[in-house]
């Protein structure tokens, strides 16, 4: 441990006549190490850690609206106005605003939600999403390039997304005014028929303009996962088969067979890592496959989670059951790998599963993903930020006369992670792993950190 002189100009005390004793110096420091603990409240020592205040976006600059932070920018939304309007600003001493663009909500706009504008950056454009319609602004100028009536899935670090859009027979529109009973189907943009559709059309775009660089249509609905990583694929999930196509290309890579249960295909189907997780509805049935290569995993019987007493939610995490009794699975085997009995919640967070408590929110710790065990105790702290599942988990808590004390748990370093305390007054915050945005009655307030 290395002291800092703080009070560099008081005199020098006289040098000692003889040496204390060892134990003297044993004392002293044991004696300041659980001083410094204390203070600290858990946390590791904050050598090398970076905690700068950047400044702050005027309160009459700012709406009500959502905040985030993505790629080193920061984002704000208006839903006061008849279309959205998205402001871009950059963390710069102090910061500056880059451009603000209106965003098209397709033809019938209607009352457009504050959450349901999302902000993706994606290369040299910025994808703007309100409701399900999607723009594509230039992300130095925000002007825009295109638009999409339905949403737009990104295929991180290609340059391409994909879009899905079902295809109707004429005259199965649902009218809603009739409250007929019987299920819906729903078209990309929400409109409820009262039968299947004909076939879907899976287009793959260039982001960069809008162009389309593949169509595929597979007969029916069908559901569509993206595979991330150095060759992006797209997974398409039919009544009948599982097929993987490449993200540009649109090239046919493999393809299989799906099991029929009772006669039927499945229902649904999701991802989770590198496993596509295939749902029956009669019977209430998984079946996994390896995303890649499309070999069947395991398979197994499923609980309904609407009959579940309490479900528990589950981010990033396979699990099973609900509150006080939840089973976490291993998503290679479907074998159960630990099981929880508390009333918590689940989500992978930088690199662990973090468990939240249910009624409070107030996170509780990080448990090995593999093994439950406790990597890290989030005793005393009282909230986390938003953020993705591979950036640190910035904690949060009310420290001395209601300044907000922030710390940090860095994917692979099982230590809590002091990083500085912020000031009083701050409300909701948004962390992109290397800022954090906070509101404040004096607007958003930004700071730079390095852990």
């Amino acid at each position: 441990m290395t002291l800092i002189e703080l009070d560099r100009d008081a005199p020098l005390d006289p040098l000692p006549t003889s040496r204390p004793p060892l134990a003297a110096y044993r004392r002293t420091g044991l004696l300041l190490t659980l001083v410094l603990l204390a203070v600290l409240g858990g946390a590791a020592p904050a050598a090398g850690i970076v905690w700068r205040y950047l400044g702050a976006v005027p309160a009459a600059a700012v709406p009500d609206g959502p905040i985030e932070l993505a790629d080193g920018r920061l984002y704000t939304v208006d839903t006061t106005g008849t279309l959205p309007t998205v402001s871009a600003w950059s963390p710069d001493r102090p910061p500056a605003r880059l451009w603000t663009t209106r965003v098209p909500v397709g033809d019938d706009p209607g009352v457009i939600p504050a959450g349901s504008v999302t902000i993706r950056p994606a290369g040299e454009v910025v994808l703007l999403t309100a409701g399900v319609a999607t723009t594509a602004v230039d992300a130095a100028t925000g002007r825009i390039r295109w638009s999409s009536p339905i949403a737009v899935s990104v295929l991180a670090g290609s340059g391409a997304g994909v879009t899905v859009d079902r295809v109707f027979r004429p005259g199965t529109e649902y009218d809603q005014e009739s409250g007929d009973p019987g299920p819906l189907y729903f078209s990309a943009t929400g409109e409820p028929h009262t039968e299947p559709p004909l076939r879907t059309e899976v287009r793959g775009l260039d982001l960069a303009g809008g162009r389309t660089l593949w169509t595929a249509t597979p007969g029916g609905s069908v559901t569509v996962d993206v595979l991330a990583g150095d060759e992006p694929a797209v997974l398409i999930t039919s009544s009948r088969s599982l097929t993987l196509v490449a993200g540009v290309s649109g090239a046919v890579l493999r393809e299989t067979a799906v099991p029929q249960l009772g006669g039927h295909g499945p229902a649904s189907s999701s991802l989770l890592g590198d496993v596509a997780l295939v749902s029956y509805r009669e019977p209430s049935r998984q079946v996994a496959f390896q995303a890649r290569t499309l070999r069947q995993l395991w398979s197994r019987t499923t609980r309904d989670a609407e009959l579940l007493a309490d479900p528990a939610d589950c981010q990033g995490v396979l699990c099973d059951g609900g509150h006080g009794d939840l089973r976490v699975l291993d998503p290679g085997t479907g074998r159960a790998r630990w099981q929880v009995q508390e009333d918590v919640d689940l989500a992978v967070r930088a690199g662990y599963v973090l468990e939240t408590d249910a009624a409070s929110g107030e996170p509780v710790r990080l448990s090995d993903p593999r093994t439950g065990a406790t990597r890290v105790d989030l005793s005393g702290w009282t909230g986390q930020v938003t953020g993705a599942a591979d950036q640190p988990l910035l904690l949060r808590r009310t420290e001395g006369r209601g300044g907000q004390a922030f710390a940090a748990v860095v994917p692979g370093h099982a230590e809590i992670r002091r990083l500085g305390v912020a000031g009083t007054g701050l409300g909701d915050c948004d962390s992109d792993g290397r800022l954090l945005a906070c509101r404040s009655a004096a607007g958003l307030r930004i700071w730079a950190f390095r852990v």
